[in-house]
């Protein structure tokens, strides 16, 4: 059977925020826990669904690769959604629930520490325009990209050259202050940030100059992007480990290439095909006639036969788009637009009205206004 979209098992919207997904994910939970609704087979199958829908779609990676394929795009990034353990481990929802608890008995509830450990870098995304020669068959561009790097003065300790941090006497380098508060109910541990050190487990005493003791500066570096043959407007390319750097030997973020293909003067592009609009007279329409038709490499032949309808399609195999994944290529459609000329001299229309009485039609001319009586009367 397939699976929900996990928007729509969360009841929120595409664009919803961490904050709306989190709310609703809470509500859900505590509807439909098991210990709730013992009586109810039903609910243990809904509160596996809702745990799921929210492991993917809080975490923004997660959520990032599932808007882009789709259930086929967690598995085939080796995420299982099943994977979050028994009841018996909450998660984010069981947290929540003791908070509640805890908050109103003892006034403070657990508080939770920052997580000290390795964080991977943020992504960082690219516009980039290219013309319709380029997202056909290929190119290379050299982009300019502006992301935080590891200051080059501290090697990105922050610290001043030639010192180093110091383990923060607070929390003995961990991060974390634990306080132990005991009640009638018996002994809770309270984690909290290390107010000294911010959560670092390190202090800075002489702050790096360039820096500001951040360890990490703004800086612009050239990127040289490879784009496939095939591409279009709103194709992705990921640059991995292109993006921000990560914090405390977390691994850097990745750079994502939006492709924005411009609009051709000549052709329009539909899907892998392209379709061109040739202009021809109703002489060549009527007659038959050979013309040139100008493609992404240069001009080739067109045979029009004759008694050529306006609107008639020609197709010229293979002159179209390459395919991205795979071999082959789109095509090129000729569409004829056969231009009706506007103004004719005298000695057009008599041989125009003569092929009109030959063929058996008879032609009546519109009458004359006022100021084509006054032509006729002056001899202008």
């Amino acid at each position: 059977m397939a699976k929900k979209d996990y928007y729509e098992v969360l009841g929120v919207d595409k664009n919803a925020t961490e904050q709306e997904i989190k709310k609703a994910y809470r509500r859900l939970a505590r509807k439909y826990h098991p210990d709730v609704n013992k009586d109810d087979e039903n609910a243990t199958e809904k509160f596996k669904e809702i745990n799921e829908a929210y492991e993917v779609l809080k975490d923004p990676d997660k959520r990032a690769q599932y808007d882009q394929f789709g259930h086929a795009g967690m598995e085939q990034g080796g995420f299982d959604p099943s994977g979050f353990g028994g009841f018996g481990n909450f998660g984010d929802f069981g947290t929540d629930i003791f908070d509640d608890i805890f908050e109103n008995f003892f006034g403070g509830g657990f508080s939770r520490a920052q997580k000290n450990g390795p964080k991977r870098g943020a992504d960082i995304r690219y516009d980039l325009e290219i013309s319709l020669e380029e997202a056909a068959f290929g190119t290379e561009k050299d982009i300019e990209i502006s992301r935080m790097e590891n200051c080059d003065k501290c090697n990105g300790t922050g610290a001043k050259p030639g010192t180093h941090p110091q383990k923060c006497s607070a929390c003995n380098g961990t991060g974390e202050v634990k306080n132990v508060k005991k009640t009638a109910f018996g002994s809770f541990v309270n984690v909290t940030t290390c107010v000294k050190c911010g959560g670092k487990g390190t202090i800075i005493e002489e702050p790096c100059p360039k820096c500001f003791g951040s360890g990490k500066t703004r800086e612009t570096r050239k990127v040289k992007v490879k784009i496939p043959a095939g591409v279009d407007s709103g194709s992705r390319l990921r640059m991995s480990g292109e993006g921000e750097p990560g914090e405390k030997g977390g691994p850097p973020g990745d750079l994502y290439i939006i492709i924005h293909v411009k609009p051709h003067k000549l052709f329009v592009r539909q899907g892998d095909d392209l379709i061109y609009e040739a202009p021809i007279s109703i002489v060549q329409a009527t007659l038959g006639d050979e013309i040139e038709i100008p493609t992404l490499e240069g001009k080739v032949k067109l045979k029009i036969p004759e008694g050529t309808q306006p609107g008639t399609r020609f197709r010229l195999k293979s002159k179209g788009i390459p395919h991205l994944r795979g071999f082959g290529r789109g095509d090129l459609h000729v569409r004829a637009n056969v231009v009706i000329p506007r103004k004719l001299n005298e000695k057009q229309k008599q041989l125009l009205k003569k092929f009109g009485e030959i063929s058996g039609e008879e032609i009546k001319q519109p009458p004359k206004g006022f100021f084509g009586k006054m032509k006729d009367a002056f001899g202008v």
